[in-house]
């Protein structure tokens, strides 16, 4: 794996927004299911942005989906050189509902375009109204089989319906973004759950002690 030009990589991680201490060497990747750690060890040979491949990444708050693609990014733009991005889906839809505003829709998503790997964190984590989604689905349809998009949720296909509101809408969604896609499914327990409960046998034994 080639090392790409330090400068270079510090200045795409200034611009992608990533959350940089959600990072490889502090994720715990043996906690992933042995089938989400080959998806990862193949997707950090970044093959899947040259095929315009989705990465669609589902599991229960607190199992570590954010940080596996953040981690994935990070690793991307250091050793690949690739562009990427990262967004919470909220904050996407208020800047691309400013930019239908301001009338200058198109561009944004031209800018936006030029972004190898976009990262949508926590779709569905809010509800929206459809109008609301509805710019968010604009953006999809144009990133379909151009540039890749990275996304986590914890609902199933199934509840996306309460996301768009709207069936056909959801289905053409769906279609666009599995058509060429990577599914993970982290089926683990909260981190967050699993530190606690760890902290709290800990505190126990320190009393019994």
């Amino acid at each position: 794996m080639r090392r790409g030009d330090a400068r270079q990589a510090e200045r795409l991680l200034r611009e992608s927004e990533l959350p940089l201490e959600k990072s490889l060497p502090n994720s715990d990747v043996k906690r992933l299911p042995a089938k989400a750690q080959r998806q990862l060890r193949t997707l950090l040979e970044g093959d899947f942005l040259n095929r315009k491949e989705n990465v669609l990444v589902f599991g229960r708050p607190g199992s570590g989906k954010s940080h596996l693609l953040t981690a994935l990014a990070q690793e991307l733009m250091v050793m690949r050189e690739r562009r990427m991005h990262f967004t919470k889906c909220s904050q996407l839809m208020q800047d691309l509902l400013a930019a239908k505003r301001d009338l200058r829709l198109s561009r944004e998503i031209q800018r936006l375009g030029r972004i190898e790997g976009l990262i949508i964190d926590d779709l569905g984590y809010i509800q929206q109204s459809r109008d609301d989604m509805d710019v968010v689905f604009t953006l999809l349809a144009e990133r379909y089989e151009r540039d890749s998009v990275l996304m986590t949720s914890n609902l199933a296909f199934s509840k996306w319906e309460g996301i768009f509101k709207d069936a056909m809408m959801t289905a053409a969604a769906i279609d666009r973004l599995v058509h060429h896609s990577v599914i993970i499914e982290l089926n683990i327990p909260s981190y967050r759950e699993e530190e606690a409960k760890k902290k709290q046998q800990a505190e126990v034994q320190a009393e019994q002690g």
